[in-house]
């Protein structure tokens, strides 16, 4: 008997009822009635306390909670739940959830329990479902119904609520049961015949709220676990329901799940086969269990050659298909997308156009030419439809396999020309984006025009500097895939303007490996376009970031070629740049003559441009240089011309660099106190434009300027916050640093 079972427990833990009930919250009399074996049927939420009290886990929690006595199946005790999967794995989150749904049944007596687990096409639902119904079946002991509703089903004809009515009922009331004669009559019998009996109803494959409604009993001691592709909000809101989404599996349980299927030693033979399957099938339960059923059949074959076929390219979900409709992955995406309105369908096609991970609603809207108003009614209908996911608020991605879905979809029902207007939409929205939030961030940047966008485009409103950071922060692997897209897709122009767009953002934020393939791909892209100046352009960027990565060889060849063409095109401020470059690799490679000779070259060259920013930029290199040979007198007031230009412009880049030009003269001259002001005025600076190498710099200086002073403390304390800077950008080379650390306090 189970009251036997708890005492025996109790006694094993060393538990007396009074210690039993203060971890339980039962009282001790219920606790006594229960052992004495006086409550023949404890209720669920009962069991579920005393199982966790006595910290039951796997077959054993299993086994004590199977130990209510539940009459065999007979005439008005129906047992009509599916058979359990062998091939159920993990789903932990979920499954404790639904737990914890049943166990707050209990709070309000007179209410009954309701949970609703919702998932895209083909994530394990219905295996859920009777996987979680099984374990609880001993909760209610007059019986489980189970009915298909047939929401999204190859016929395409849902189950009518009285047709499943009758069902319940028959199993209920027996066959020999009056049938009722109106939905209103059947809905009646079927929650008197409820009513004092504790059972559970799944309702399984739901369509819509109005196939759930009339399913749902009146009594409070039932539980309804419905499954469904759909949210239904307005279960959740009007009828108390508790959401369950069910995401794709990890890649821990899609491994677990085709061990189970295939053995561990197949899998454990070719784990790089093992690995191509798991990411083909994206963590979707049918898509792996079609591939695993595949391969269960034809044990001789190896694993690689089955993951060969399952190729990314067109046909994709050929690999899919089990034979039979609810196998065939494609089919049962599809009866998700045959309930989308025109409009909604549209747009899901043309998402395949994006080039991902994730996009927010204007880029929605841009892609289809649309307002962003009408992008998010579409993409809420898409999301609680499960065709789409909204992982963060206002941005939503989906698995892909249905971005391949979509894609076909796209291939045959919209035309190039449509596909490609989609593009050039998509491409020019992050582009205009991009450069409006490149100029909060660095007003100053000389930067090429770019047309505006065309269109249908929807814009992105940024009211300053931060809001322009926390949009390239959420784009930064969405502009990266647009750049790709663009490449691909013989977008030049796009991909020139895209790379410099981002090359701030990039540089500021230490991104170097990113920064450098973006800048890369504008040079291709301005070669193929035969424009001297893009070319120009892109060697002049990929010259200074290659500087900022110590390649110099490769940095000076890129800005030998950037010189070259801007002469070319009698570009004296593109000229100076250059020079003023070049004098930054002789600075680097510890040739301080040279380097003052660029930069005095620079500084010509700008004044003859008329370039403002431009000279104070040289300005700061000669001074930088003199300091290095020695002038440090002569450095200072080189660096405080540079200063009054920059402050002037209101260019607050080159003021953080110049307050660290003075500081190191200011060192050098045994001036403490105002190089400790110098560095300080520089770490501010460039903490404020989010430039974490160049803050990192000036930190390590500052801590230098601190212990000269004799203040070693400040000093310890700098270099730290220069050494977690550094980490943070992965920056290996850091020895010098941790060596300052290691000195003695």
């Amino acid at each position: 008997m189970f009251g036997e079972a708890v005492q025996e427990l109790r006694r094993s833990s060393a538990l007396t009822q009074e210690d039993l009930a203060a971890k339980t919250g039962l009282s001790v009399r219920h606790l006594r009635d229960l052992e004495a074996g006086r409550i023949a049927r404890p209720r669920p939420a009962t069991m579920l306390l005393l199982a966790d009290a006595f910290g039951l886990q796997g077959s054993r929690r299993d086994r004590f909670l199977a130990g209510a006595p539940t009459p065999p199946p007979s005439s008005g005790v129906p047992a009509q739940l599916p058979a359990d999967g062998f091939g159920f794995v993990g789903r932990e989150g979920a499954l404790a959830r639904l737990d914890e749904i049943l166990a707050r049944s209990v709070d309000q007596p007179t209410a009954m329990g309701l949970a609703i687990v919702s998932g895209t096409a083909g994530v394990g639902k219905t295996a859920l479902a009777a996987h979680w119904a099984h374990r609880v079946a001993a909760h209610f002991p007059d019986g489980q119904l189970y009915v298909n509703l047939r929401g999204f089903d190859p016929g395409g004809v849902p189950l009518s609520p009285s047709t499943a009515l009758a069902g319940f009922v028959n199993a209920l009331a027996g066959p020999a049961a009056r049938p009722s004669t109106g939905l209103d009559e059947q809905v009646a019998r079927y929650r008197s015949l409820l009513a004092g009996r504790r059972v559970l109803v799944v309702l399984d494959n739901a369509g819509d709220a109005d196939q759930v409604r009339p399913l749902l009993p009146g009594a409070p001691g039932c539980f309804v676990l419905v499954t469904s592709r759909h949210q239904f909000l307005g279960l959740v809101s009007v009828n108390g329901a508790h959401p369950v989404t069910l995401d794709v599996m990890s890649g821990a349980e899609s491994r677990a799940l085709l061990t189970r299927r295939l053995g561990a030693e197949r899998v454990a033979a070719e784990p790089e086969a093992v690995d191509a399957i798991l990411g083909a099938s994206a963590g979707l339960p049918l898509a792996l269990s079609v591939v695993a059923a595949r391969a269960a059949i034809h044990s001789g074959f190896r694993l690689t050659d089955l993951a060969a076929h399952l190729r990314p390219e067109a046909d994709r979900l050929d690999a899919f298909d089990g034979g039979e409709p609810v196998t065939d992955l494609r089919l049962v995406m599809s009866w998700s997308y045959r309930t989308l309105d025109p409009a909604t369908a549209g747009l899901f096609r043309l998402l395949s156009v994006h080039p991902g991970p994730d996009f927010a609603v204007a880029a929605a809207a841009s892609l289809a030419g649309i307002t962003p108003a009408r992008a998010h009614r579409h993409l809420t209908e898409l999301t609680r439809a499960h065709l789409l996911n909204e992982h963060r608020p206002g941005r939503f991605t989906y698995h892909d396999l249905l971005r391949a879905y979509a894609a076909e979809l796209t291939a045959v029902e919209d035309g190039e020309a449509d596909r490609h207007a989609a593009r050039t939409r998509l491409l020019d929205h992050y582009l205009g984006v991009a450069y409006a939030a490149d100029e909060l961030l660095y007003s100053q940047r000389d930067r090429l025009p770019i047309d505006p966008p065309g269109p249908g485009v929807a814009p992105v409103p940024l009211a300053d500097r931060d809001a322009a950071l926390a949009w390239f922060t959420d784009e930064h692997p969405v502009l990266l895939s647009a750049l790709r897209l663009a490449a691909d897709h013989g977008f030049d122009r796009h991909t020139c303007h895209l790379a410099w767009a981002i090359t701030t953002y990039l540089n500021q934020r230490g991104y170097w490996e990113d920064w450098t393939g973006s800048l890369r791909a504008a040079l291709s892209a301005a070669v193929r376009l035969a424009d001297d100046r893009a070319e120009a352009y892109a060697h002049g960027v990929l010259g200074f970031a290659g500087i900022a990565l110590h390649r110099y060889a490769d940095a000076q060849r890129h800005l030998e070629l950037a010189y070259d063409r801007y002469r070319r095109l009698d570009d004296l401020a593109g000229q100076a740049r250059a020079e003023l470059n070049l004098g930054w690799i002789r600075d680097q490679t510890g040739e301080p003559e040279l380097a003052l000779g660029h930069a005095r070259e620079a500084l010509r060259l700008h004044r003859q441009a008329g370039h403002v920013t431009g000279q104070a930029f040289a300005l700061n290199a000669v001074g930088w240089s003199q300091g290095q040979l020695g002038d440090h007198h002569a450095a200072i007031e080189s660096c405080q011309q540079a200063l009054a230009l920059f402050t002037s412009a209101e260019n607050v880049l080159g003021q953080a660099i110049t307050w660290g030009s003075l500081g190191q003269s200011h060192l050098q001259l045994d001036a403490f106190t105002d190089a400790v002001t110098c560095y300080g005025h520089a770490v501010r600076l460039r903490r404020e434009i989010g430039h974490r190498r160049l803050e990192a710099d000036a930190l390590v200086s500052l801590g230098d300027a601190h212990l000269a002073a004799g203040d070693a403390p400040s000093a310890r304390l700098a270099w730290q916050r220069a050494r977690d800077i550094l980490s943070s950008l992965g920056e290996a080379d850091t020895g010098a640093l941790d060596a300052k650390l290691a000195q003695p306090r």
